[in-house]
């Protein structure tokens, strides 16, 4: 169990909001998540945490790939729907969901990953098993949708957000300024060297 200030502290880290879903033997299901992220730069590897207790679970390890809806601030409805089991409202919101052939989609997100899985981890030396699942999977098709629209938002602590304004003031570049900084702090050494340079 989590120590209630270190579970207070990681509420606060906010993430962006996904619904994974896997068509298998003829099912689709889906659920939300804030638990899926880009982990490599040189290829497209996604990790998602995937609980066992989901009905998508069964159907990526069957299938061995999951689709991933990246939301809009404005689908917090789906968002909220996709976080309870489907049976519980019995699928009833069928407008927020798309089959299409191995593809688990929800309508107007962000974008759609389709990715393959290259590895399950269920345990960690040192943690022994975890409670969610770890699926390393690879991009094997993205399409894009709405690209101009702010993400939307989840912490456990603040609960759903959308993304908000630029967390710097327009025509101020940060890094602008520590190369500057920089700049400012070797060039006594640059001098220096220079003047050695020139002895003869």
């Amino acid at each position: 169990m989590i120590d209630q200030g270190l579970k207070r502290s990681l509420g606060q880290m906010m993430k962006g909001v996904q619904v994974v879903g896997a068509v298998h033997d003829g099912v689709a299901r889906a659920y939300c998540s804030h638990w899926v992220c880009q982990v490599s730069f040189e290829e497209p590897i996604l990790l998602a945490s995937v609980s066992p207790k989901h009905d998508t679970h069964p159907l990526i390890v069957g299938s061995g790939r999951f689709t991933v809806s990246v939301l809009a601030a404005d689908q917090v409805d789906a968002a909220q729907y996709f976080s309870y089991p489907g049976r519980k409202f019995r699928h009833i919101a069928e407008e927020w969901v798309a089959v299409d052939g191995p593809r688990v989609l929800v309508p107007d997100s962000i974008a759609w990953l389709q990715c393959e899985v290259l590895d399950r981890v269920q345990e960690l030396p040192g943690a022994g098993a975890l409670d969610h699942d770890l699926f390393f999977a690879r991009v094997t098709d993205a399409e894009a949708g709405r690209l101009g629209e702010p993400p939307l938002l989840y912490s456990s602590r603040l609960g759903w957000r959308a993304t908000g304004d630029k967390a710097r003031p327009p025509g101020v570049s940060i890094r602008d300024a520590l190369l500057a900084r920089l700049d400012e702090r070797e060039a006594p050494d640059r001098g220096a060297r220079a003047a050695g340079e020139d002895e003869p």
